[in-house]
């Protein structure tokens, strides 16, 4: 079936080095940092860098990221966690009403540019300065408004109604802008210059970080000068487990590729080649294979500083064995409680010719963010803070000085000790599902890269999404409609609340880069939401 699978989008090849990105500007950043001679790490500044000006509704400086790192020369992997704390301020005292979804009371510190440098400094090649380029002449001179930017300008529109300079640049005259409008941010463009020339130590400790605290004191957050100045990214080893021969490797928490990891321990219990790709005891076996993760999820995933989960334990044949026995094929389970996480998010992938790559991932949370531009920087400030908890006793209980958990992950794949795979995709809660479908997508049922990107999905529970949906607080199952009418109408005898709809709403872009045994890199991007695949 996978050599039947036709594409809307050739498989894209090359040798000395590949990028997948949610635009194709980006992409074309990070390709150009390869050709100037650069690798993988340095691709992935440039890419990261240019997303931060082209998708302001996803991601930028004043967001977090998470970067993993696949370093051929010593066969190590390292993990960049660029997520911000909770400022220091930030007591729950402060939120007796309640968090807020936006506005400057959702804003944490960012965390982006610091866990960018921390990778450059670490496996950079090419001097920092050369890998802004591209975004310091976007920013200024503008760049065309897609189809699926102006769908998130509509869709948060009140939230870029929140700061007058949001409006004046994301909107045109209080509207969405049409498709090809040029979208400019010249006081951006600066904050870039001063960065690429200063490095990342102005963001958080020199010239520019006394800009942007003043614009984050006159806006109203609780992030402070002294927030940033004590900011630094942490370099962490991964986590990792076996899944039918191939090494996966994901963030440690507070990220929640744990979740990802889990599912596939969950899934290798069973003979999923023998179901059949897009089979409803496929999609069946995998959606309850997500119940129990995301169920262990809620229990366990927290900042390790302050919140220590049994990751041994949770990755271990034992348990997902134990967890795989509780599985009934013939009957959906019901689903325990679990928060859906909402959020806007980009990834990215890049690889070269020696055999680095990067999976990066990063976000400002919703789209658009907090709403508030940081006086005049050009920055603009997530709403991170909006993921905390209040209740006592919960394990993402706001604290001052921590990381909020993330349902960012970051995966690598290795085959017998050798980059794999690099892939993944945003979207909240959809990440660790769609990873799962696509993972086992290339590595059970032998689709290629640009087949798995677009090869039909779903997604589990995420109530409310959906505007008119019967099911709406339930535990929806959401297909794509090219999942046969048999395989939905069979997955809702078994019990499972099926919705379809024709594409899966949000930022589910999916962006893979692997690599053949014989060096040769093959990429792959989803065309229906601006994802582009590059090689050379």
């Amino acid at each position: 079936m996978a050599a039947e699978m036709r594409t809307y989008r050739p498989l894209i090849i090359g040798r000395r080095g590949a990028v997948a990105a949610n635009h194709p500007l980006a992409a074309q950043a990070g390709l150009l940092a390869l050709r100037a001679g650069g690798n993988a790490v340095d691709a992935a500044v440039a890419t990261a860098a240019a997303l931060a000006v082209v998708e302001p509704m996803m991601s930028g400086l004043g967001g977090d990221g998470f970067y993993h790192v696949y370093d051929q020369a010593t066969g190590r992997a390292v993990v960049f966690n660029g997520t911000g704390p909770a400022p220091a301020a930030a007591l729950p005292e402060r939120y007796a009403g309640g968090i807020p979804r936006i506005g400057p009371l959702s804003v944490s510190v960012p965390g982006t540019l610091a866990g960018l440098d921390a990778m450059h400094r670490s496996f950079g090649r090419l001097p920092w300065r050369d890998l802004f380029a591209e975004a310091i002449t976007v920013a200024r001179e503008g760049f065309g408004a897609t189809r699926s930017y102006s769908h998130f300008a509509e869709e948060y529109r009140s939230t870029l109604a929140v700061d007058p300079r949001c409006a004046a640049i994301f909107l045109a005259d209080g509207a969405p802008p049409p498709i090809g409008a040029r979208i400019v941010q010249p006081d951006l463009a600066r904050s870039l210059e001063e960065i690429a020339a200063e490095g990342a130590e102005t963001f958080y400790r020199g010239r520019l970080a006394r800009r942007l605290a003043a614009g984050l004191e006159a806006a109203g957050t609780l992030v402070s000068v002294r927030d940033l100045e004590a900011f630094t990214a942490e370099a962490q080893a991964p986590i990792g487990i076996d899944y039918r021969g191939f090494t996966v490797l994901e963030a440690q928490p507070n990220s929640t590729g744990f979740v990802l990891l889990q599912e596939l321990k969950i899934v290798e219990q069973f003979d999923l080649s023998r179901m059949g790709l897009l089979s409803a005891d496929a999609v069946h076996l995998m959606v309850e294979a997500k119940k129990l993760a995301f169920a262990d999820r809620e229990r366990w995933g927290a900042d390790p500083h302050s919140f220590e989960a049994p990751l041994e334990q949770l990755r271990s044949d034992n348990y997902a064995a134990r967890l795989a026995a509780g599985i009934d094929m013939r009957r959906a389970a019901p689903t325990r409680s679990v928060a859906t996480a909402a959020g806007d998010t980009t990834y990215f992938c890049t690889a070269d010719g020696e055999g680095n790559a990067v999976s990066g991932v990063q976000s400002i949370n919703s789209g658009f963010g907090s709403g508030i531009i940081a006086g005049d920087t050009g920055i603009l400030l997530n709403n991170r803070m909006s993921y905390w908890h209040l209740e006592p006793g919960h394990p993402n209980r706001l604290q001052p000085g921590r990381r909020v958990r993330h349902t960012m992950n970051p995966p690598i794949v290795l085959k017998d000790g050798v980059l794999w795979c690099v892939f993944g995709t945003p979207g909240a809660d959809n990440q660790v599902q769609i990873n799962l479908q696509v993972l086992t997508a290339m590595i059970d049922f032998g689709l290629d890269p640009q087949q798995a990107a677009e090869m039909p999905r779903w997604t589990s529970n995420v109530p409310g999404q959906y505007a008119n949906y019967p099911h709406d607080g339930e535990d929806a199952l959401t297909m794509e409609r090219r999942f046969p009418d048999a395989v939905r109408g069979e997955l809702a005898n078994r019990g499972h609340p099926v919705h379809a709809v024709g594409d899966l709403e949000g930022p589910c872009s999916v962006e893979i880069i692997r690599r053949e045994p014989d060096g040769m890199l093959m990429a792959g991007s989803d065309p229906r939401r601006d994802g582009w695949a590059l090689a050379w």
